[in-house]
């Protein structure tokens, strides 16, 4: 681990109402790190990526990038952060409106105010980089298929060169086949670059493949943080009855009645 960890988490916490949703997570993740948290539904994940991007405000503990303690900081003295940040949403959630190189180059230009013919090249490499032609930058995003969708995604998340990537269910809705497709770009495109990566995934498939450590969250804590080569033999039930998928175990589902 490096002296200064890219990202540092102690002690974070953030509830609504009664609901303790992170309950003291602990976290270190080096540059040009892939960490992987796994976890249930509802159990802090998109809360926790939440509270270091600045759109939830964690009740207390420390969130530091880069050594610069981010954790109260108002929207105005985050800027310079968040220009570190890329994110791929879950559903990709490209604009409809706009054509596919817009959406690309959408923060280029509103957030960077990159001139339009400039930031259109930009798209257009990038897109390439993620194994999309040039003319896919022209179609709308309708007209594309999920797994192009979501190569779009990742277009838009790395066109800034951003230091640090989020990553939001990359695989969710994909067959398996497209599902790998985006591992392999997720790792090219987080290797090549030295981009520091943080993802959420159900999928433990894509966990083992894109991250370096994988982290389990359970009822607010990382309950286990190790390589991702060790995932299979944690020796943590909660951890081994997740990535076995099995009904019976520690963690119990909760139904509503």
């Amino acid at each position: 681990m490096s002296a200064m960890p890219k990202i540092h988490l102690k002690d974070v916490r953030k509830a609504f109402g009664d609901k303790q949703v992170l309950n003291g997570v602990d976290l270190d993740i080096a540059p040009a790190e892939s960490v992987v948290i796994i976890g249930g539904s509802g159990t802090g994940k998109s809360v926790l990526i939440k509270c270091i991007l600045g759109i939830l405000t964690a009740d207390s503990g420390t969130i530091e990038v880069d050594g610069t303690d981010v954790t109260h900081q108002p929207a105005a003295a985050r800027e310079k952060v968040n220009k570190k940040f890329g994110m791929l949403f879950q559903g990709a959630a490209l604009f409809d409106s706009l054509p596919v190189w817009e959406n690309v180059a959408f923060g280029l230009m509103q957030g960077d105010h990159m001139p339009r013919k400039e930031a259109k090249a930009r798209a257009i490499d990038t897109l390439s980089k993620v194994g999309l032609a040039p003319e896919v930058g022209d179609l709308s995003p309708s007209e594309l298929s999920g797994g192009m969708q979501k190569r779009v995604g990742l277009a838009r998340a790395i066109a800034s060169n951003p230091e640090i990537v989020f990553f939001d269910e990359p695989t969710t809705g994909l067959d398996p086949i497209m599902a790998d497709v985006i591992n392999d770009l997720i790792v090219t495109c987080v290797r090549d670059r030295g981009i520091t990566a943080l993802s959420i995934t159900h999928d433990m498939h894509s966990a083992r493949k894109i991250g370096d450590r994988i982290a389990m969250i359970y009822e607010g804590r990382l309950i286990w943080v190790g390589n991702a080569k060790d995932v299979d033999r944690a020796g943590n039930p909660y951890v081994d009855q997740f990535v076995n998928g099995r009904a019976e175990g520690p963690i119990k589902m909760q139904l509503r009645r």
